[in-house]
C-alpha cells in the first residue's frame, strides 16, 4: 500500500512523502491517526500544492527545537532514590522519572523523547539525551542521590569498611632473606 505521510513518523519518512508500508500498518495505524493519507492521484496533486507549507512548517518545528535545546543545555535534573549500602538502587529511574522532573522545572518535554537506553540503577550523575527533533538532540544531567536513610546507610557502611581496613595487619611478604622450600631443594647437590 502506497501512502503519502501528512507527519513525520520515525524510521519510516518524513512529511508530504510518498512510502510503501504495509497493508495492515497503513489502515490500522497512518490512515486513522491521520499520519498518512492514500496515495490517489487527487491526493499527490494536494501533497505538491502543500509542499511549500510543509517546508515552512518543518523550517519552524526544527527552529523552535533548537531553541528548545540550547535551554535544555545547561538543565540539571535531580532524582532522590533509595539505594543500598553499594550504590545500587531499589528500583530505577526511567524516561518518565525525567520528564516529570523537567515538567516541574518548567520544561514539557513528552518521555518519549527522553532517550535512556536502560533506565538507571545506580547513584551518580548521568548525560542523557532528549531528541527534541530528527536533527536536533540536547543533553540533560540527571543527579541521582539517595534518600536520607538511604545516605546514613551509605555512610555508615563506608565508616565501617575504612575501620577495618585501618585495623587489618598489613598482608605479610615473603622476607627475601629466607629461601623458599622449592628454592632450597633445587640449589642443594644431589647426594648420590
Amino acid at each position: 500500500m502506497e501512502v503519502i505521510l501528512l507527519d513525520n513518523v520515525e524510521k519510516l519518512g518524513s512529511r508530504g512523502q510518498l512510502v510503501k508500508v504495509a497493508d495492515g500498518f497503513g489502515r490500522n495505524f497512518l490512515l486513522p491517526k491521520k499520519l498518512a493519507v492514500a496515495a490517489t492521484p487527487q491526493n499527490r496533486k494536494w501533497v505538491e500544492q502543500q509542499r511549500v507549507r510543509f517546508l515552512k512548517l518543518e523550517a519552524k518545528e526544527k527552529a523552535d527545537a533548537a531553541d528548545l535545546a540550547t535551554l535544555l543545555e545547561g538543565v540539571s535534573v535531580t532524582v532522590i532514590r533509595k539505594a543500598g549500602e553499594k550504590g545500587n538502587l531499589f528500583g530505577s529511574v526511567t524516561s518518565l522519572d525525567v520528564s516529570e522532573k523537567l515538567v516541574a522545572q518548567g520544561y514539557h518535554i513528552d518521555k518519549r523523547k527522553i532517550h535512556l537506553a536502560t533506565p538507571i540503577k545506580v547513584l551518580g550523575e548521568y548525560n542523557v539525551p532528549v531528541k527534541l527533533h530528527r536533527d536536533v538532540t540536547a543533553t540533560v544531567k540527571v543527579t541521582v542521590e539517595p534518600d536520607e536513610e538511604s545516605k546514613a546507610k551509605i555512610q555508615a557502611a563506608a565508616e565501617a569498611k575504612a575501620k577495618a581496613a585501618a585495623e587489618a595487619p598489613p598482608p605479610a611478604a615473603p622476607s627475601p632473606a629466607e629461601p623458599s622450600e622449592q628454592q632450597t631443594a633445587d640449589t642443594q647437590p644431589d647426594a648420590e
